[in-house]
């Protein structure tokens, strides 16, 4: 397992991909912090559609609010990860190497939970080092409250990381790349949505909604701590739970995909 683990770390590090995807995620996460980091927390009139918020609301949504983006690109990566193999065709030695399938899977798993953490650490450098600019210039406190902030700033790490294995089993289950890649983006930036507001309209909406993936991604960073719309979301916890359990169904299924699977 070792030497598999290695070899999947090797895989990633030899391509262009990794240092391409974290000047991608660099830029997310300052980009949106340098646009929320304007715009929340001034003097809002009540017609602006921006709801007051305290300033350790403020801080977090600032320093996270690219996320969404930040864990549709770790999806992506997840994708490629198994995707790229198919595609040009190294599957074939990569099981030849290590003809347990179960055992290939497991040491992507782990390879990309490493650099999912390290794409959440150039999430945050990016987000915080402009958010904390910004918002000092402004005037406003960049720091509050820094126990509660810094454990929102590292379940950042936590959900990015989940999101790799989410794209990682969605790339097992479906071998073409490109369908793969489409098919998460599309549902995690229209079907779900769309959905979410449908069922959100009947009566028990609510109970149901709060367990699509970006809703356990909005309870697991907390962005928003009050208001009703926080009321409808899980714990931190919970949501970490719901996106742990999207993660381990979506690999487990690609993995007996795999194990029956002809890829000669």
């Amino acid at each position: 397992m070792g030497r598999a683990i290695k070899a999947e770390m090797q895989k990633m590090l030899t391509t262009k991909l990794w240092w391409g995807m974290a000047i991608a995620v660099f830029a997310c996460g300052a980009l949106f912090a340098l646009f929320l980091g304007l715009i929340l927390g001034g003097d809002n009139p009540e017609n602006s559609g921006i709801p007051t918020m305290n300033p350790r609301e403020i801080a977090t949504s600032t320093y996270t609010g690219g996320v969404g983006f930040g864990y549709t690109l770790l999806m992506v990566i997840g994708i490629m990860t198994i995707g790229a193999e198919y595609r040009h065709k190294t599957i074939t030695g990569t099981l030849l190497a290590f003809p347990r399938r179960p055992q290939m899977i497991t040491a992507k798993v782990v390879a990309l939970l490493a650099f999912g953490v390290f794409y959440g650490l150039v999430f945050l450098i990016g987000s915080v080092s402009v958010g904390f600019t910004v918002l000092s210039a402004r005037g406003l406190d960049a720091f509050p409250e820094p126990g509660a902030l810094v454990r929102s700033l590292l379940l950042v790490l936590l959900v990015l990381g989940l999101w790799a294995l989410i794209g990682l089993g969605l790339g097992v289950m479906i071998p073409n790349q490109v369908a793969a890649i489409l098919t998460g983006v599309g549902i995690a930036f229209i079907v779900e949505p769309l959905l979410g507001l449908l069922i959100s309209q009947v009566s028990f909406g609510e109970t149901i909604a709060k367990f699509f993936p970006s809703y356990a991604t909005n309870a697991v960073l907390g962005a928003t701590s009050s208001g009703e719309g926080a009321q409808s979301l899980l714990n931190w916890w919970e949501g970490s739970l719901v996106l742990l359990a999207y993660a381990a169904v979506f690999v487990g299924i690609g993995t007996w995909l795999t194990n029956r699977r002809d890829v000669s």
